[in-house]
Formats: structure tokens, sequence, C-alpha cells
């Protein structure tokens, strides 16, 4: 294996039993991806894009294969490991934010940190310069209600980055948002990109795709195609664009 990669999957099938009838969501896949990548996943509804995702996310397991991560050997691990492996490495977003709703801007990020024990006032250290981070100084004693939807996911990209992740997952993080916030939230993960995090971005768009450096085609469980690309310039397009009406 490259000592560069940080996922290496190989020979990778996941399969599902329906009743009687057996689906298998993923087929023989191979996939590296390479420390600092920002490469997007695309597919249809059940093509297998978002089951690859949570096994890279290690919150699935495959039937068969193997999946190396930093040259660990996620089947090895146990659940204890696996978690902290989850808990220490991992930063998930996902379309609808998943954020507490009547908890604070602050106490939303700061949760993982909760469940990582660490000291009260540390988390709110890290909690605070999570959201600087993506914007929202000023926010943290907001409620999700109190925010847009665009500052709503960056709370969520916030609560990824507390724990000062290796890998960023993406599912479909600006499918509730309207194009410009979308392009915004591009952006943000853009600018994490290029601090050395590696980002996998899973979407059906490929407008969104566009803005990764790499991608990818899942169909019927297999990757079609497997391409470098020129990604878009989230913040050359952001000031192409209109400002929102107010």
């Amino acid at each position: 294996m490259a000592s560069d990669a940080i996922i290496q999957l190989s020979g990778i099938t996941k399969t599902y039993a329906t009743g009687e009838v057996e689906v298998r969501a993923l087929i023989d896949v191979d996939l590296t991806i390479e420390k600092g990548e920002m490469a997007a996943i695309m597919g249809p509804s059940g093509s297998g894009k978002s089951t690859l995702m949570n096994i890279i996310g290690c919150l699935d397991q495959p039937t068969k294969g193997s999946y190396l991560f930093e040259g660990r050997e996620v089947a090895t691990l146990a659940k204890r490991e696996l978690s902290a492996l989850r808990l220490s490495a991992f930063g998930f977003v996902f379309q609808g934010f998943q954020l507490i709703a009547r908890t604070t801007a602050l106490d939303n990020v700061a949760l993982p940190l909760v469940y990582a024990d660490v000291p009260a006032a540390e988390r709110r250290l890290r909690a605070m310069e999570a959201l600087r981070r993506v914007g929202l100084a000023g926010r943290e004693h907001h409620t999700p209600a109190q925010l847009s939807g665009g500052q709503q996911q960056r709370v969520a990209i916030a609560r990824a980055l507390v724990n000062r992740p290796r890998l960023i997952l993406a599912d479909e993080p600006t499918g509730a948002l309207d194009t410009r916030t979308s392009v915004e939230v591009l952006g943000l993960l853009q600018s994490l990109h290029g601090s050395g995090i590696t980002v996998v971005l899973v979407t059906h768009e490929p407008d969104i795709a566009a803005y990764a450096d790499r991608r990818l085609v899942v169909r019927d469980g297999r990757i079609l195609s497997d391409e470098k690309q020129g990604a878009h310039d989230a913040a050359a397009d952001l000031a192409a664009m209109p400002e929102k009406a107010a």
C-alpha cells in the first residue's frame, strides 16, 4: 500500500438480505484515497454510493473484502477501538444537519467532545474555535431555529471539525440549500481540504461534484469511472454571483 493512502478498499462487497432475496449494494469495489485529497463520489439513488460512504466511515461493515484505514485493517478492530477511531479520525456532515433543536450552536458543536471525555473548559474553547473557523463567531448562543439553512450546515461542519479529524465525510451536504449557499458550503469544504484535511463528498449532482479534485461515479454497486479533474473555485464562483435579496 502507498504510504500516503488514508483509505484502501480491496474487493469490498456488501450484501443485504431482503426477505429471501439478497441485494448486493457493493460488488468487488477497489478504491484508494490519498491523504489530503478532495474526492466526490457520484451516483443516482440506489447506486451504492451511500453504502460506500458508510463503510468508509466505519458506520457499516462489508460482507467481504479488506478495508485499511491509515494502514490498519478495520475488520480486526474491537467495537471499542472502532468507536474510538470514528470519534478521533472522522468528521461527518449530513444533508439534514442533524442538530439538536433546543441546543445552542456552541453546545451542538461541543457534543462529540462530551463523548470523548474532554473537560468542559476545553470543550468550550474548542467549540468556539471551530465556530470561528466556519465563520460563525458571534452566533455561539443561537439555536438552530435562529439560524439559516446555510448557517445550520456550518454548525454541522464545525461539529465535524471539533475533534480535529483527518477525514471529513459529507453526504449530500448541500441537498437542502439554495445555489449560493451550496457554493458557500463547498467553499468551506475546499478551505478545509486546503488545510490538509481529506474530504470525501457524496452527491448525485454533477454541479456539486465539480468542486472536488477527483470524481468517482458509482452505479449498480460498482465504480464505473474514476478521474482527476480541475476543481471549480468556489470563491471565484461566489464572487461572480449576484447577492441574495434581503
